[in-house]
């Protein structure tokens, strides 16, 4: 005689819509079936904007509605469920899950839904859906240390990006003062020039503004040159970043005084973030898969850590 059918409770829930281990074959197949069900909305969302498949308007808003209902779903068992994802019970867990990357992005995913003939702002969240796709790359190793690299080197990001646009300014500035006399339809005002500095330092320039007098035309010149020294700058720092990533990581595998640990259900370690830890973590093993570690990553259930 079969058992009675008995639905999954919270905790194989949750087990289910995250990151499915490879034993794990219903978590593994609503993988697939989310993956799935993302790259169809994207497709609909792309179709719907050539006008020759006019005709097959009605299919790819079905397909947009019924994927869009999935997304609904799989946010209502989210946020039921994310109290393992942060180890505490109650509406703060809810709160920080709603507040989080995933969370938004889900909540901007499912809102145009109920919006679809209103504001022109939500019809504009549609596309929001395309950060969906970081979902398929999220919990691999390759996509962990571009975040890893990104989080290391953010204060010289910054202080790059501060320098570019100190330039962008000086550079609209002194093209105004060369080419308002000339151009005062083109250059009104000091930051009319930022959109031909920005063109112009990032690129060869756009075309649709360009300097006519001599001074006007020998300060492009410089801007040109002066752009690809500062475009190389937060390249640079990107590349040695990826070096030293690879290097410590290189490093931390030859190191004999490194040690593991799984995370059970009972663990201190669980739901803390790496930086919060009093052991260094180099390496987490989750569902499998390598995922190079930040500060702010949150151990999870059954992870496996290797620390020093």
């Amino acid at each position: 005689m079969k058992e009675p059918f008995r639905f999954p409770d919270k905790k194989r829930i949750f087990d289910i819509i995250q990151i499915g281990q490879t034993g794990d074959v219903p978590s593994r197949l609503f993988d697939l079936f989310i993956v799935t069900t993302i790259l169809l909305n994207i497709l609909s969302l792309i179709l719907l904007t050539f006008e020759q498949l006019s005709g097959f308007f009605p299919l790819f808003y079905t397909v947009e509605y019924v994927t869009v209902l999935i997304f609904c779903l799989e946010y209502a068992a989210r946020i039921w469920t994310c109290e393992y994802i942060y180890g505490e019970k109650g509406i703060r867990s809810v709160v920080r899950f709603l507040f989080s990357f995933d969370g938004i992005i889900d909540l901007f995913t499912i809102l145009p839904l109920f919006f679809l003939g209103g504001f022109i702002a939500f019809r504009f969240l549609r596309v929001a859906r395309i950060f969906h796709l970081f979902r398929i790359n999220s919990a691999y190793d390759s996509f962990n240390v571009i975040t890893s690299v990104i989080y290391e080197k953010r204060n010289q990001l910054i202080s790059s990006l501060f320098i570019i646009w100190v330039l962008v300014l000086a550079s609209s500035l002194c093209m105004y003062n060369a080419e308002h006399a000339a151009q005062p339809e083109v250059f009104k005002n000091a930051l009319s020039g930022i959109w031909y500095s920005v063109a112009t330092i990032f690129t060869v320039g756009y075309g649709d503004v360009y300097p006519v007098t001599i001074a006007g035309k020998i300060m492009g010149m410089c801007i040109t040159f002066l752009g690809v020294g500062a475009v190389a700058i937060p390249t640079g720092i990107i590349s040695a970043g990826f070096v030293e990533q690879y290097t410590k990581y290189q490093g931390e595998q030859n190191n004999g005084s490194v040690s593991s640990m799984r995370i059970e259900g009972d663990s201190e370690y669980k739901g803390k973030e790496t930086g919060a830890l009093p052991v260094h973590v180099v390496l987490i093993v989750r569902d499998g898969e390598a995922i190079v570690p930040l500060q702010t990553t949150r151990i999870k259930y059954n992870d496996v850590i290797i620390y020093r």
